[in-house]
């Protein structure tokens, strides 16, 4: 579609960096360099004079055929209250606006495109955002009768990237509310359904311990087998017992149980090559990815001269069926695979 975006907020620099940081795809690159007329910052209201190059800029970059969408970016910026000087908050001023000026511009412009304007929230309560997410809106209530369709974005949660979408209609069946985030330089939706509904800050702090945990045990094992320790799960858990936050024996325990059901610990069996007798324990003794044991060996190139490093690898032997809990025989153990990326 052939978009005119006329934005008076966001200087040119930003604005080129937002746009390189979506990742659009080379056919929608392609496109837009012929379909997408988007202005730096400008510094004008729309006012009469304003309203007559808006148009003269439409025309000219548009000039075999007018554009499908218009977009004014944010209202704020270049709003024009009438002779009253009337500010947003003011109805017949906002009136004035959207009827002698946004609505002139598409009719002298471009009478069949659709209009897009971004405008500002004011400060509110979550509790208020959740009622009624359009009374949100800065301004005047008149802009609410004005448009078709209306989107409000916000973050309900400041430590999170999610935003939360809400949509009110004034033809068609309702769209229920919708959370997004960016992966990838791409918004994409989250399913709602695993949404908390209740004690929802505080299980964002369990969940944020668990993978802390998870990242604590990890990077001891690995720290210390380069010390020359390997542990079984339980000689683990009692020799870090209350410390680094792991908290009591049971539950670095239970952290390990769950980090080798998700594949992220796996066992070795046999601990001769690391001066250590053959496990008897269900499992053997823990591995992580890249796993190295015992100080660094030096050894010198012959053909190069380069001094070359090396240590010990701690290859596992077997791991943890995510189904059944057995302990199995690892096929390859130089390629560490994971139960998600094998499923």
């Amino acid at each position: 579609m052939r978009v005119f975006y006329l934005q008076a907020e966001i200087q040119y620099h930003y604005l080129r960096e937002r746009l390189q940081a979506i990742g659009l795809d080379a056919s929608v690159l392609a496109a837009a360099r012929e379909n997408l007329v988007a202005t730096p910052k400008v510094r004008m209201l729309l006012d009469a004079q304003g309203l007559a190059l808006a148009i003269a800029a439409i025309q000219a970059h548009f000039a075999d055929a007018p554009p499908d969408i218009v977009c004014l970016d944010p209202i704020r910026n270049m709003f024009d209250g009438g002779p009253g000087g009337d500010g947003e908050n003011d109805n017949s001023a906002m009136i004035f606006f959207l009827t002698e000026r946004v609505e002139a511009l598409r009719e002298a412009a471009a009478p069949d495109a659709g209009l897009i304007l971004c405008h500002h929230t004011r400060k509110t309560t979550k509790k208020q955002l959740a009622e009624d997410p359009f009374m949100a809106l800065s301004g005047a209530g008149a802009l609410r009768g004005f448009y078709t369709s209306g989107i409000v974005m916000h973050r309900p949660d400041e430590d999170s990237t999610q935003r939360m979408l809400h949509f009110e209609l004034r033809n068609g069946p309702a769209i229920a509310p919708k959370i997004i985030d960016k992966v990838g330089g791409r918004w994409v939706e989250i399913d709602r359904s695993g949404e908390r509904l209740v004690r929802k800050t505080l299980g964002e702090k369990l969940d944020a311990e668990r993978a802390r945990k998870h990242d604590v045990i990890l990077q001891l094992l690995y720290d210390e087998a380069r010390q020359g320790r390997l542990y079984t799960a339980l000689q683990f858990a009692e020799a870090f017992e209350n410390k680094a936050g792991l908290g009591g024996k049971d539950t670095i325990r239970d952290r390990i149980s769950v980090l080798a059901t998700k594949g992220y610990v796996k066992f070795i069996r046999n601990g001769t090559p690391f001066g250590l007798p053959s496990s008897r324990s269900k499992f053997g003794y823990l591995c992580v990815e890249g796993m190295e044991f015992g100080a660094a060996e030096e050894s010198v190139d012959t053909e190069t001269g380069e001094v070359i490093t090396h240590r010990l690898p701690v290859l596992p032997s077997h791991y943890k069926c995510p189904q059944s809990g057995a302990a199995l025989p690892v096929e390859n153990p130089h390629v560490w695979v994971y139960p998600e990326e094998g499923a």
